[in-house]
């Protein structure tokens, strides 16, 4: 049989990452853990990946490449802020509920004991998100008397990280999706009221 193609097994190696992920309770994954699930040697994962952290690195790349790409496909479409909005914490929620794994990753707590710089990436995942909610808000010209953009995006932001966070840790008994059709109806409804109506 042949053996995989470098590319094969770089991304053989992140699956199988992600689905240690999906299947840990909390407890850090060791490089020889994932090794043994890859069915490969350690020193084989590290002639694909120079450390842990940088196949971590690559999931978090893998995340914002599916996200952010589409993220700005909604945001230039021709239509209300309040739909790309909605559309865009939809994208977010579906995402975390198709990849378990990557949910897991998104919550953190996969992190502790990794290196610093995984936890200020995750950071700036966020921050990155929070940016897009608050331009977005910016042009749905929110009414007067309620909060700023920047506000009601952390508003937003918390909302949707909090659907993960609970899907995480019912360990997806509860979708990161139940509910939110309406969920997302009662906060469009508080943001959008002089949109919608119009």
């Amino acid at each position: 049989m042949a053996r995989p193609r470098r590319g094969e097994r770089r991304q053989e190696i992140l699956e199988t990452l992600a689905r240690l992920l999906e299947e840990s309770s909390g407890a850090p994954i060791t490089t020889a853990q994932l090794a043994s699930a890859v069915g490969v040697s350690e020193a084989a994962l590290y002639r694909h990946f120079p450390s842990k952290a940088r196949m971590f690195e690559a999931l978090f790349e893998f995340i914002e490449e599916s996200l952010f790409t589409r993220i700005n496909r909604i945001g230039a479409e021709p239509v209300a802020s309040s739909i790309k909005i909605g559309q865009v914490l939809h994208l977010w929620l579906a995402f975390a509920d198709k990849n378990h794994g990557l949910a897991n990753l998104l919550q953190g707590a996969v992190l502790a004991g990794e290196h610093e710089r995984l936890r200020d990436r995750l950071a700036q995942l966020y921050e990155r998100l929070e940016t897009h909610l608050r331009a977005l808000l910016r042009d749905a010209h929110l009414p007067p008397g309620l909060p700023a953009p920047s506000v009601c995006a952390q508003l937003l932001l918390a909302t949707a990280d909090g659907r993960v966070a609970q899907a995480v840790r019912t360990r997806f008994r509860i979708s990161p999706l139940a509910e939110w059709d309406a969920q997302w109806a009662v906060l469009s409804a508080a943001l959008f009221a002089h949109e919608l109506a119009s």
